[in-house]
């Protein structure tokens, strides 16, 4: 092995045992090294770019959500739908592997690392992979799917928009590159799977009912497997490092959202077939007061009524149930009912 210099110690003798060890220290860093150089980056650019990727970052996460639910009301129902499910299996499938690697933060791995701005405040969750980048992925990706032969432009840019919200985890200092990568992977194997399973299964109800079966048993396979493992209990200064139960939350959304999903979807299929009112003057209005109030229930309503009387993993997770029963199934048919009797009216 090349001699290789001790640069935890520089006064310390260099053997052949020291430089092995310092050499896959050394590697195993490198990741932290890309972030630190990062920031030495963000720091010289004197935090001009930091706004401008930091709001990649939030609208992956904060607003990019809704859009599955404005294609299913109003623009595309089929691939709505498609969108609104390979968005939540990713989300469940990302909040899995988190609690199954259990990958410390970056400035939890070294206090050199520091974060621009409120990211990190805003993160949450173990890092390994990146929730930004796995929802980026799910929803950017498959939209870029839907439009490639016919808007090519835009699903270039959707394509782009996936690698610039990865991007933006690294630059701001909240995740390392293979966090990033690992979310972008996963949830192209959700989409690829998704897709697979529509092109085998069609029309055929009785399979889409064994899946929805399947679907409640993972749910329930999954609450168990995350409330009973064990975790990592690392402790500083008397002080828990991470608080495993902290770290439930979003995988507990997640599990509740598909669940959510899986009775909607379920319901739509049996009970409420949902068409899109092509050509209702009021479609719009009701597509935007949609968003507006699936926006409020997600930041406002659903911890504010569950969380309080449930706890926080239960309460969190029932309210994700309802916030599927909401975009699937019950504004859907508010919007037939409000759009029906405007037809009627200019009839």
């Amino acid at each position: 092995m090349f001699p290789i210099k001790n640069w935890h110690n520089p006064e310390e003798p260099v053997n052949n045992a020291n430089q092995d060890r310092r050499y896959k220290s050394f590697l195993m860093d490198i990741d932290l090294q890309y972030l630190l150089f990062l920031q030495q980056l963000r720091m010289l650019l004197g935090g001009h770019l930091d706004e401008i990727f930091n709001g990649i970052s939030k609208f992956a996460v904060d607003f990019l959500p809704f859009l599955p639910y404005v294609i299913f009301w109003s623009v595309h129902r089929k691939w709505g739908y498609r969108l609104i499910s390979i968005y939540i299996t990713s989300c469940v499938v990302n909040g899995l592997i988190k609690l199954t690697v259990c990958t410390y933060r970056p400035w939890i791995r070294s206090d050199l690392v520091e974060p621009a701005g409120d990211s990190k405040v805003a993160a949450t969750g173990y890092s390994f992979p990146s929730g930004h980048s796995t929802e980026a992925a799910a929803v950017y990706g498959t939209t870029a799917i839907w439009q490639r032969n016919t808007r090519r432009s835009l699903s270039v840019f959707c394509v782009i928009m996936v690698f610039l919200t990865g991007f933006s985890r690294n630059f701001l200092g909240v995740h390392t590159p293979q966090d990033v990568f690992v979310g972008i992977i996963s949830s192209s194997l959700v989409i690829f799977l998704v897709l697979w399973i529509e092109q085998k299964i069609g029309n055929n109800a009785k399979a889409y009912d064994w899946l929805t079966l399947a679907g409640i048993l993972v749910v329930i396979i999954s609450i168990i497997y995350i409330t009973t493992k064990s975790y990592p209990m690392d402790y500083v200064d008397g002080k828990l490092l991470v608080d495993p139960l902290v770290m439930m939350t979003d995988t507990f959304k997640s599990l509740g959202c598909f669940t959510g999903f899986l009775i909607a979807s379920w319901l739509e299929r049996h009970k409420w077939h949902y068409e899109i009112p092509v050509g209702s003057t009021k479609l719009p209005l009701m597509t935007g007061l949609g968003v507006l109030i699936l926006m409020a229930w997600r930041n406002i309503f659903s911890a504010a009524i569950f969380v309080h009387f449930f706890g926080r993993n239960a309460g969190n997770f029932i309210g994700w149930v309802v916030f599927s029963l909401i975009g699937i199934l019950f504004w859907p048919m508010l919007i037939t009912k409000v759009c029906r009797e405007d037809k009627t009216k200019n009839d």
